[in-house]
């Protein structure tokens, strides 16, 4: 069963009430929460999506999918954690080394929250092998992250079927999230390449009907 887990990060100021809604009515799987520090990666959203999220909160039962793209995760996390997200997502590139990974792992079960871990275009998917047994979902990112709207990188697909296989050959329970230039049109082969959730955002929120784009990304 693949989901559907939409970027809010290209919402427009002053259409986020709205399009909240629309994308509650369109049933969409999660609300993917792009969480940004102006050091890890360039753009800073920071502070507009703690806003964002304590107003899904409100009026949204949906899962919050928070993907932090940040320097120091542990702070992040601290403050994401009051909206009890569905799952938060750490950068391995973002961490000096293993213990932290580790460490980062066991401080977000803890908070009863489940765990992801992300993978730049340019990083080995064979770096994050070791830690997919602690984990929930591994997110490979096919732009790199920091900004919406960019252009789908193919070679990644094949990094996407590594990691599926990988799971198969060790019996691994995984979701696997793809995240960058997700459309009508990239979506089918990274479904094919073994992905389970899909994030998109320009596709959907750029869409006259949210409900008729999420459908077809599931379909």
């Amino acid at each position: 069963m693949v989901e559907v887990s939409t970027s809010i990060l290209s919402i427009k100021e002053g259409e986020e009430s709205s399009a909240f809604l629309k994308l509650e009515t369109a049933k969409t799987d999660y609300f993917h929460i792009d969480v940004m520090d102006g050091k890890f990666v360039e753009k800073n959203t920071y502070e507009k999506m703690l806003q964002n999220v304590d107003y899904i909160k409100r009026i949204s039962n949906l899962p919050l999918d928070v993907h932090l793209m940040v320097e120091n995760i542990k702070e992040t996390i601290d403050d994401f954690l009051a909206v009890e997200p569905n799952i938060i997502t750490f950068h391995l590139e973002a961490c000096k080394n293993k213990e932290e990974v580790y460490k980062m792992i066991s401080y977000i079960k803890e908070n009863n929250c489940k765990v992801g871990i992300s993978v730049k275009p340019n990083t080995n998917i064979e770096e994050v092998y070791e830690f997919l047994p602690y984990i929930h979902m591994c997110l490979i990112m096919t732009v790199e992250p920091g900004k919406g709207g960019q252009t789908f990188l193919t070679d990644m697909l094949q990094k996407i079927k590594t990691l599926k296989n990988y799971c198969k050959e060790q019996e691994l329970e995984l979701d696997i999230e793809v995240d960058g230039g997700i459309n009508l049109k990239t979506a089918p082969a990274v479904k094919k390449a073994g992905a389970n959730i899909l994030v998109a955002g320009t596709a959907i929120v750029m869409a006259n009907d949210f409900k008729v784009i999420i459908d077809e990304l599931r379909a």
